[in-house]
């Protein structure tokens, strides 16, 4: 599907597969956000139960046959598996749908594609899709069985399309490779740099619609994009942050914004946007921000979690932020502004917040600026007192 019928905002039919694994979305709450964000419009949900995926349709003949009729009657145009689908079965979906099939995967793909701003996100998304792509060249579109032969071909009738093209994405993921490690070393000499001045580096990481941006809005006066919606910013962003005098020393600290993480955040995105997440692995200390609001927010916790180890950040220092005190229910408000929240056995501080409304925010400032004065070297008198 391309970027024009996606403005015109597809209807879309919803279908989960519940395999009996934990924290399935019986409503596909979380798919259909990310639908929207994509510029799809959910007209129908369906999920369903099995044991195992079935190998040719995922989920069987019978049931494939009561989706397609759910889709006629919906007008659905489109439709989106919850689940990551093989090449097979995708291909075999299509054909048995008459209408594109795609999944969670693409989606996230696709919403990353159409997020990205600066030259190294778009390299990063763009890595990312051609390596979904090559894995979907095998046996899925009947057209690229075809062969090319001719005068000047040599060795019977020829290369196939689908080696042409299997070729030609080859080729294109070694050249953004290339340009995404340039970028890479670009980076790494920053952060390099900022070692070398004993800069204190705070990176700002969580769920996706957690707050983050908002957050570091409020705390750096920057105006970064900040949206109530899923990836609402991918690219990392990095100011000062003045935490004040603290025993007679201003210093200034550098903050960062990263992408926010997701359920089942697939593999090729991970790798693609290390270059990225890098800064979350380098930092001095983690702000692991969590919607309080969202009852979910333990299995969400969970994820962010899951990504730092898979990045080599689970060892950075945490701090835990519950923003969102705001949208709170009054009777689920905390008592105490400041505490601790034990993950994986480790007592962590956590202070809640709003970074809509600037509650709770000097205390978490105070924490930083206290952080902060430990990790100075003890010759070191002063720091830059911008606010950028």
């Amino acid at each position: 599907m391309n970027d024009s019928d996606r403005k015109n905002v597809a209807p879309t039919l919803l279908v989960g597969v519940n395999f009996g694994l934990p924290h399935f979305d019986n409503e596909l709450e979380e798919l259909g956000l990310l639908a929207q964000t994509a510029g799809l419009h959910p007209v129908a949900r369906l999920t369903c139960k099995r044991k195992a995926p079935d190998a040719a349709l995922f989920v069987g003949s019978g049931k494939a046959d009561e989706i397609k009729e759910l889709a006629t009657l919906h007008g659905a145009v489109e439709i989106l598996f919850e689940q990551p689908l093989s090449p097979a079965q995708q291909r075999n979906l299509e054909r048995h749908m008459g209408m594109p099939v795609n999944d969670r995967t693409f989606l996230i793909l696709e919403i990353f594609a159409q997020r990205a701003r600066s030259h190294e996100g778009k390299l990063q998304v763009e890595l990312a899709k051609l390596q979904y792509l090559s894995t979907r060249l095998v046996r899925r579109w009947s057209h690229l069985e075809r062969q090319s032969g001719g005068i000047g071909m040599r060795g019977g009738p020829g290369e196939t399309q689908m080696e042409l093209d299997r070729r030609m994405i080859g080729d294109a993921i070694k050249r953004t490779r290339e340009r995404l490690e340039k970028v890479k070393r670009q980076r790494s000499t920053q952060r390099r740099q900022r070692n070398r001045r004993d800069a204190f580096t705070i990176s700002l990481v969580g769920y996706t619609n957690a707050g983050k941006s908002t957050l570091f809005n409020a705390m750096v006066k920057a105006r970064a994009y900040a949206a109530d919606q899923l990836f609402a910013t991918l690219d990392t962003t990095t100011r000062q942050l003045y935490l004040g005098n603290k025993e007679g020393v201003g210093r200034s600290v550098s903050l960062s914004d990263t992408v926010g993480f997701i359920r089942d955040l697939p593999h090729g995105l991970i790798d693609a946007f290390q270059a990225t997440l890098q800064e979350a692995a380098d930092a001095s200390l983690l702000m692991h921000v969590v919607d309080a609001s969202n009852p979910n927010f333990p299995e969400q916790m969970a994820e962010v979690q899951k990504v730092l180890a898979e990045i080599g950040a689970a060892d950075v220092p945490q701090v835990l932020v519950f923003n969102k005190l705001d949208a709170m229910p009054e009777e689920t408000r905390p008592l105490l502004m400041q505490d601790h929240y034990t993950v994986d056995g480790v007592a962590i501080p956590r202070f809640f917040v709003s970074a809509k409304s600037g509650e709770g925010l000097a205390g978490l400032r105070e924490y930083l600026a206290q952080e902060a004065l430990q990790d100075m070297p003890d010759d070191l008198t002063s720091y830059p007192t911008s606010d950028e």
